[in-house]
């Protein structure tokens, strides 16, 4: 039986499980994942530095963390809705897929459910989310859900000799509502 709040086609959004933390962890070694997530250095991360992250989070009162799941209930990764500003009705998300399960779809039925649950459930007025300009599959799947580039940080990120922007890209609940 599924615990999941949010059910959809292939997958659930659910709680995220400490369980979920090692293979969190295995992606926070690996360098290619990290420096498409941050702008920190791509620095390996502790089980201890997950579990400080995971505990900060499942108590958030501005914040939401789901574990993306298939129906068979296998981890594939999460999503976050974070610094909600309630008075504003604003927040940020982000997702993280697990390099074996990308390029699948997964992550485009991943954030339609954490948009469902952001406009109708939060009642949210707009998300918002940073890419790096180097990260062409995350602006695809961006733009590909309605989400509009506002802005960008130029220069913002330096890798490999190379400096990129981090763009800005918002969603408002009429735009996500008019789909």
């Amino acid at each position: 039986m599924s615990t999941s709040m949010l059910q959809g086609e292939r997958i659930s959004l659910t709680a995220l499980h400490k369980e979920d933390l090692p293979h969190i962890v295995k992606w926070h070694q690996d360098a290619t994942f990290m420096r498409l997530l941050d702008a920190v250095a791509a620095k390996p991360k502790t089980l201890q530095e997950i579990e400080k992250w995971y505990e900060n989070n499942k108590n958030s009162s501005n914040g939401f963390i789901f574990g993306i799941r298939d129906h068979e209930e296998q981890f594939l990764g999460y999503v976050e809705l974070d610094g909600i500003l309630w008075n504003q009705r604003n927040g940020w998300l982000s997702i993280a897929i697990g390099a074996d399960h990308q390029g699948k779809g997964i992550g485009k039925e991943a954030m339609q459910l954490l948009l469902r649950f952001a406009f109708d459930e939060l009642n949210l007025h707009r998300v918002q989310l940073t890419v790096f300009e180097n990260n062409d599959r995350a602006i695809k799947l961006y733009e590909s859900l309605g989400f509009t580039k506002e802005g960008s940080h130029r220069e913002f990120l330096y890798r490999d000799g190379k400096n990129y922007d981090m763009f800005l890209y918002g969603l408002l609940r009429r735009e996500w509502n008019s789909k």
